[in-house]
């Protein structure tokens, strides 16, 4: 079953599948329909869940394991198998057309994606897992649409604005979704319910926020340990919603391990930041990062967000930002040789 982003709530209304897979251009879209998924799931009694992240030499034996593990106190389960370089190989292909052979309510498996070109959409592991379960595509609206995209997210918090103050968040943001989402949240801080003026638009719009999602992940590429504590101290003095502070974390870091373990492979570093969509100026900052982490580092931050993204959805007990500075410190570590010497002759050059 195939269906559109605005169709999911309605669907998950009706009924809830064994198999959902989640891809798109778009982060926030994808977060989105992940996180209405994982909800729904916990009130229908799937208790437990598991995360696997497919990075360089994943044993695919896990994600069949984890759909035998039964929980101790009789929960399903819910598996969030996440993919961030889009294709599975052979192992990983058989073991998920094997999945799909098998299918229970008593393990409900989410699997998230990036975007996908039309053969990754023809190959048979695609195919099946889309005959089997529930595909939701999440791209970006294009520009000209944004506008009643917006519109809509402002109906959401029971406010509305006229066409032409949406054309200015619209051209403001220049298609980015994640920035129209952090306005639209401000307009509905700032101004009750009901209809928007211009100029209360504009005076928000123009106002940029000192600490922003973009500055916090410069200081995390680029190691600035006091850049990323003064800015994670920022954003959560405004208000900044956890979830979305958390995506802005993993997306690097799974961008970083993808290309680590490719670096790792001896596959070539312009290759790998194509794959990664790591384009202009952020190109540099990515090379710098890589320079200073290792696969393992990486990994372990990985696992370290799936515990943090436990605790934003009230799983367990701390603080998820006390959490993020601890996850930032982590990354923001002195260069390790070992890791530098791994990148080889042609990067430095390169870098």
């Amino acid at each position: 079953m195939i269906l559109k982003g605005e169709q999911l709530a309605a669907h998950l209304e009706r009924e809830l599948r064994p198999l959902y897979v989640l891809y798109g251009d778009e982060p926030l879209l994808v977060l989105e329909a992940a996180d209405a998924i994982r909800a729904r799931a916990r009130q229908q009694g799937y208790g437990e869940r598991e995360v696997l992240t497919v990075l360089a030499h994943f044993d695919w034996g896990q994600l069949l394991a984890a759909g035998g593990n039964l929980s101790l106190f009789g929960d399903k389960k819910l598996i969030d198998l996440r993919i961030p370089g889009g294709k599975p190989g052979k192992e990983g292909s058989a073991a998920l057309q094997q999945w799909c052979q098998h299918l229970s309510l008593d393990n409900l498996l989410l699997v998230t994606l990036p975007e996908l070109d039309w053969r990754e959409e023809k190959a048979v592991w695609f195919t099946t897992l889309a005959n089997a379960g529930v595909v939701l595509k999440l791209n970006a609206p294009p520009l000209a649409e944004l506008p009643g995209w917006i519109a809509g997210r402002l109906r959401r918090q029971q406010q509305s604005a006229e066409m032409d103050s949406l054309k200015f968040i619209a051209e403001r943001v220049e298609g980015n979704l994640l920035a129209a989402h952090q306005e639209i949240q401000k307009l509905g801080l700032l101004y009750p319910p009901g209809p928007l003026s211009a100029a209360q638009i504009r005076d928000a719009v123009l106002n940029v926020a000192r600490y922003d999602i973009d500055s916090l992940r410069e200081a995390l590429l680029g190691g600035d340990i006091g850049r990323l504590a003064r800015t994670l101290d920022g954003l959560q003095q405004e208000g900044e919603a956890p979830p979305l502070v958390l995506w802005a974390m993993s997306e690097e870091i799974r961008a970083l391990a993808a290309i680590r373990g490719g670096l790792d492979g001896g596959r070539p570093l312009e290759l790998l930041l194509k794959e990664a969509k790591v384009w202009g100026p952020r190109q540099m900052a990515v090379k710098k990062a890589l320079q200073r982490l290792s696969a393992a580092t990486l990994e372990a931050a990985l696992r370290h967000a799936g515990r943090i993204d436990r605790l934003v959805k009230g799983i367990g007990q701390g603080n998820p930002w006390e959490e993020f500075l601890r996850l930032g410190l982590a990354l923001c570590a002195g260069k390790r040789p070992a890791a530098r010497a791994a990148l080889g002759g042609p990067f430095r050059s390169q870098a």
